[in-house]
């Protein structure tokens, strides 16, 4: 689900620390453009919120008791027209936020964003882009989870693609939106957007955001 400009952006927040809730609600709470329509404070309570409230966006807490934001988010993006899922994280754990990107996250943001540029990120994510970092992005892809043989079955994969699609796929893994791909390879935007759509079929991703880390793992520069 992508946001229209002209409504305000419905938001949910899902921490298990109340306060953390309470500061992201405080922040965006000045935000003109944005309404906070609930909290939850674990992942069953979140999908739970989410099939009440059906947000824009959802602002996932990878760790919480009860159940945890991978497995919320699995479950909140498999439905039919599925809210935007932007995981926070501290970054001390690297293989949960690489779980939460395969389980249909757009994307994610640390909780120690600065709030001024909080609400901004979060209407950038809003509007299918997405919000990850590329220096933490090179990081995840180092992990246990990128291993050689990890790489090798996706070279293979890509290697299925046509040499367009391998160029889009390209500027997808560095994050770039369909106006910047377009102006990259001198295409109509809406072009882009036909090759993104039967990228992600062919390749059996959920998002532009799981294409970029394939990218990234099939080492496309």
């Amino acid at each position: 689900m992508t946001h229209e400009p002209s409504s305000r952006l419905r938001v949910l927040i899902v921490d298990d620390d109340p306060l953390v809730c309470a500061h992201l609600r405080t922040i965006l709470g000045v935000d003109p453009h944005i309404t906070v329509v609930d909290q939850a404070h674990d992942g069953q309570a979140a999908v739970e919120a989410a099939h009440q409230h059906t947000p824009d966006l959802v602002l996932m807490d990878l760790r919480m008791p009860v159940r945890d934001g991978i497995s919320a988010t699995q479950e909140i993006t498999a439905q039919p027209t599925p809210p935007v899922v932007v995981a926070l994280t501290t970054f001390d754990a690297d293989e949960y936020v690489l779980r939460a990107l395969h389980a249909g996250a757009s994307g994610f943001l640390l909780k120690s964003t600065p709030p001024e540029d909080l609400a901004s990120l979060i209407r950038v994510a809003a509007q299918g882009h997405t919000v990850m970092s590329p220096e933490a992005t090179r990081r995840l892809l180092t992990s246990a989870h990128t291993a050689q043989s990890h790489r090798l079955d996706r070279a293979t994969l890509v290697a299925s693609l046509t040499e367009r699609e391998t160029e889009v796929l390209t500027c997808l893994g560095e994050g770039m939106t369909n106006g910047q791909i377009a102006g990259r390879l001198f295409l109509a935007e809406a072009t882009v957007k036909g090759h993104v759509s039967r990228l992600l079929e062919k390749l059996g991703c959920d998002n532009r955001t799981q294409a970029g880390l394939l990218a990234y793992e099939a080492d496309l520069r």
